[in-house]
């Protein structure tokens, strides 16, 4: 691939079948272990809830997923290739193709355009994106349909040219989400993206959540709101001790847990 072509998403795996897989993934901080042999796996146009206590790890494997950090141990495989087996290059290209939102919106001090079209901007052409600021700078811009329907999708199309930190905090989460969605990314990772909003951001961004998955997304949020995880996943993974004691279709794993230690944490009985 040359630098003059766009590094853009291609939906290549059917909804319903592997997209992310982590195999064994141990992690730690100052020698002490976070994750221990943990096992997971996102399908393309699903929402998988990872619900668990507060430092168990949640986080932790979100910035692993998302290829923020190398695991100590194990691999991490989009469409079936282990992403830190390959070259420098090609991490970066499978990184491109992972959006990740955190519990802080982190909007940089621009418009809401400017926030939304980063993403796209730096995925594209070094040509383009040069010819891009020009555009901007000559005020001969336009703003890409994508950009237009990821806004859409929060319910802020009318906030275009607002500035960010004007914002609510639930509208900057929601600009946040807006973001990572409209460079169309294959997997898309939520870290607690509703803990500190009010019921209608919440139900704003759970709606995006059920929209991401309908365009064939893979979903992860990371939630201690198991109500959340109810609502809006297809698949509920449950981590305790550092790694997944339980995954399955999400109503099965609340109503019949297999594993007693799932069944206590969601009877409140199990406390970490």
């Amino acid at each position: 691939m040359s630098l003059e072509e766009p590094v853009v998403a291609h939906r290549s795996t059917p909804s319903g079948e592997p997209i992310l897989e982590a195999a064994d993934l141990y992690h730690g901080f100052d020698g002490e272990a976070v994750l221990e042999g943990l096992d997971l796996t996102v399908n393309a146009g699903e929402v998988l809830a990872i619900i668990g206590p507060s430092g168990v790890g949640k986080s932790t494997l979100l910035r692993l997923l998302g290829l923020f950090e190398r695991p100590n141990r194990g691999s991490i495989a989009l469409e079936g290739t282990d992403v830190w087996a390959t070259t420098d290059r090609k991490r970066l290209a499978s990184r491109r193709r992972v959006g990740t939102v955190f519990q802080a919106a982190n909007l940089f001090d621009a418009s809401v355009r400017r926030n939304v079209t980063y993403g796209r901007r730096i995925r594209r052409s070094w040509r383009d994106r040069v010819r891009h600021e020009i555009d901007a700078l000559l005020g001969r811009a336009t703003v890409d349909e994508p950009v237009i329907q990821a806004l859409e999708t929060v319910g802020l199309a009318d906030a275009l040219e607002q500035d960010a930190a004007s914002l609510s905090g639930g509208e900057a989460q929601r600009v946040a989400f807006a973001r990572a969605l409209a460079y169309d990314p294959d997997v898309l990772l939520l870290d607690e993206p509703t803990s500190d909003l009010d019921p209608r951001n919440t139900a704003v961004i759970e709606d995006a959540v059920r929209a991401a998955r309908d365009r064939g997304i893979g979903v992860a949020i990371a939630t201690h709101d198991m109500h959340q995880a109810e609502r809006v996943a297809d698949r509920t993974a449950v981590m305790l001790g550092g790694a997944v004691t339980e995954i399955g279709p999400t109503e099965r794993v609340f109503e019949s847990p297999r594993d007693d230690r799932t069944r206590q944490f969601i009877d409140g009985e199990l406390v970490y």
